[in-house]
């Protein structure tokens, strides 16, 4: 699997080596314990060591590679790993739909109905390229609607790594047929359902069930 070249448009060649690199660290063509050499980074891209150390200082601190003389030391991204992230994803979507609760998410939930048209339309296609992309999207038009800086920043740190591992597990849902994918898409109507409510109550319900239920499949899609 590549890194979609699309998603990395105005990226520099630091982050797009990033890009490469921790796909291939999530999905352990790079697998943990290894040693990952600026000079043969620097080669197999075609560039200098310069973009190779941001693009490595970038995985170190997002806790994939560990800085040493020798190298960078694969981390990886293990099962802890996982429901961590999906705790601090839980935490951040759960804080900023409450938040929306109170305000007027007209426009927003129309922007969201439009990317589930879109996640449905990419079944059909057979792209789960676009699919994950749009899936992503859903979740960070929601984040950013919120406005809250602080857990936008914390969304940052996070972002690139939750972006490659939908891609990851969208990819495999694919080979499980468009019904499962379709299924996939509509469980986005229920965080709809919860942001019409303005309920925090009925929020709250909506992202912990929606999340148990997301946390199990990435669980299973991963290596």
């Amino acid at each position: 699997m590549q890194y979609p070249s699309a998603w990395m448009q105005g990226a520099s060649r630091g982050e797009a080596i990033a890009c490469q690199l921790r796909l291939q660290i999530i999905n352990e063509q790079i697998k943990p314990g290894e040693i990952i050499s600026e000079n043969r980074v620097a080669a197999d891209f075609g560039t200098s060591r310069s973009p190779v150390r941001d693009a490595l200082k970038t995985l170190s601190g997002e806790g994939l590679i560990r800085l040493e003389r020798m190298g960078a030391v694969v981390l990886g991204l293990n099962l802890e790993d996982v429901k961590e992230l999906y705790d601090v994803r839980y935490l951040i979507e759960s804080f900023a739909q409450q938040r929306l609760a109170q305000q007027d998410n007209t426009m927003l939930v129309t922007q969201l109905e439009r990317i589930i048209d879109k996640m449905k339309l990419a079944v059909k296609h057979g792209d789960y390229i676009d699919f994950a992309y749009q899936d992503f999207s859903f979740h960070e038009a929601i984040v950013m609607h919120a406005q809250h800086k602080r857990m936008i920043h914390l969304w940052n740190s996070i972002r690139q790594i939750v972006m490659t591992v939908i891609l990851m597990t969208t990819e495999k849902g694919f080979q499980t047929g468009e019904e499962r994918m379709n299924w996939v898409a509509d469980k986005h109507y229920m965080i709809l359902e919860g942001l019409r409510s303005h309920d925090p109550e009925v929020i709250h319900k909506v992202v912990s069930s929606y999340f148990a239920d997301s946390a199990q499949t990435l669980i299973r899609s991963l290596p």
